[in-house]
């Protein structure tokens, strides 16, 4: 289903010159929907057969397609009604981009399958009314909401000196059970401890605001409930991370860095760290790839140009030592587990995941490897100035680019603050800063950063600096 532009778009010469239109399923143009009932267009009678596919455009920049059979669509649905308490009387507000991954599966499918209505506000129309979105959610009397990460710091920053407005307005979040942050990377700690501490004054419960993991092999594979337990988090040191090992310390330890539990993982999905070269399990103390088993697994990558078979290891992975029966699927991020001490309703402790980045994204540099999110974080914390950052590297270099809003003279004195960062905090030293002017940085629709777009940009010198530092 699509709109009458696209469907055009679809039909015409340049596009049948990529892609045959004859190898496309049915297009129905919902601009012109028919008078009488429509014939019945498909009736499957086998599970593993074609649903629907998700496309979407991952972290790294690529857009890629995943496949959906009937049996993972109805197991995904069913996970998400248990685990979200969703029935025909209760509303749902999506704020996600809802024509891909979870968003797609909550506002579309899980509404027929558990017949609740979701109420459905375009993150794009946040950008003219920010406040659109809570006034949907206080208005209708929603209890439980979705939003990304993107939609949180758009509220954050343009609502921040709003809320005696809003609550003037009559804006009132104490009704809100779950606000969950749907996302396809490490749990940002500080974005959402800032958003609870900033609407608390219009009634909303810290306890409601958490995160679920998403990602190309499994929609859904960890979300809060409305029953489980608060979210954990816990402190590992930095440095044993960089070696691949999960050490936990205490709260203010020097290079202690806080984790957040991404939610609850999901009914019927399992659940294995594993070793990313050896394809071996790993112990508790080791950092590692996560793997999922569970029947809502998507079939695998689809591709017009018939490569599909290049990446269907991400599908169908065996250990290589241990229960080499099962077939996992590789998510391409790294974390670990920890059985928590918390209780869920029926009285059992469960197994917290803790995702720490993406297995794509790990810069290597000095035989150790090094997380964006955490160099970032250094540097978007040395000038009030810097509104945005990302980090890649090129030819053995760390390369930085940040986004300035301010006045462009301030672009010298950001060089020596961002390198004394990454030096005092990493033990890097900075190749390349990268002063860009706001909005360079590419984004995609979850609000997560493109480094790979950014890295391609920077070496077609396409990002148009207003200052470059070289420190080679």
């Amino acid at each position: 289903m699509t709109s009458q532009s696209i469907c055009k778009l679809l039909r015409s010469k340049e596009a049948s010159a990529a892609v045959d239109i004859h190898s496309w399923p049915t297009i129905l143009d919902t601009d012109d929907l028919p008078k009488k009932r429509c014939p019945l267009l498909c009736k499957t009678s086998d599970p593993d057969t074609l649903a629907y596919l998700d496309f979407s455009v991952s972290t790294t920049g690529m857009l890629a397609g995943v496949k959906m059979s009937h049996w993972a669509v109805s197991v995904l649905c069913r996970s998400v009604k248990l685990q979200c308490e969703l029935y025909p009387s209760r509303e749902v507000a999506v704020c996600l981009d809802p024509y891909c991954g979870l968003g797609f599966v909550l506002w579309c499918l899980c509404s027929v399958y558990a017949g609740h209505q979701t109420i459905l506000i375009a993150p794009s129309d946040l950008e003219q009314n920010a406040s659109l979105w809570l006034s949907a959610v206080s208005h209708l009397r929603v209890r439980d909401t979705f939003c990304s990460y993107s939609v949180m710091e758009l509220c954050t920053r343009s609502l921040g000196g709003q809320t005696h407005t809003l609550k003037g307005r009559g804006v009132d979040l104490s009704r809100v059970r779950t606000c969950v942050v749907v996302a396809e990377e490490r749990p940002r700690l500080s974005l959402s401890l800032s958003f609870s501490k900033l609407f608390r004054d219009l009634g909303l419960h810290p306890r409601a605001v958490s995160t679920a993991f998403s990602c190309r092999v499994n929609m859904a594979v960890c979300l809060q409930g409305t029953s489980g337990p608060d979210p954990t988090t816990v402190y590992v040191d930095m440095r044993a991370l960089r070696h691949d090992r999960v050490r936990l310390v205490e709260r203010g330890s020097p290079h202690s860095l806080p984790l957040m539990e991404s939610g609850k993982i999901l009914p019927g999905v399992r659940i294995i760290i594993a070793n990313p070269e050896t394809k071996g399990p790993i112990g508790d103390s080791h950092l590692g790839e996560i793997w999922v088993h569970s029947g809502q697994n998507a079939s695998g990558y689809f591709s017009v140009f018939g490569d599909e078979a290049l990446q269907s290891d991400h599908f169908s992975a065996r250990l290589s030592f241990g229960d080499t029966h099962t077939v996992w699927a590789r998510t391409g991020y790294l974390g670990f587990l920890r059985r928590t001490e918390l209780t869920d309703a029926s009285g059992e402790r469960h197994d917290a995941l803790y995702v720490v980045g993406a297995l794509d994204e790990a810069l290597e540099l000095r035989g150790m490897r090094y997380h964006p999110i955490d160099i970032e974080t250094s540097v978007g914390r040395t000038h009030k100035s810097i509104c945005e950052c990302a980090v890649f590297t090129w030819t053995n270099l760390l390369v930085v680019v940040v986004e300035l809003d301010g006045s462009e003279h301030e672009a010298l004195d950001l060089v020596p603050m961002v390198t004394n960062a990454v030096l005092e905090e990493h033990y890097l030293i900075v190749g390349v800063v990268v002063v860009v002017e706001t909005g360079v940085i590419p984004i995609n629709s979850r609000g997560e950063k493109q480094r790979m777009h950014l890295r391609d940009g920077f070496l077609g010198d396409q990002l148009d600096p207003i200052y470059v530092a070289y420190n080679m």
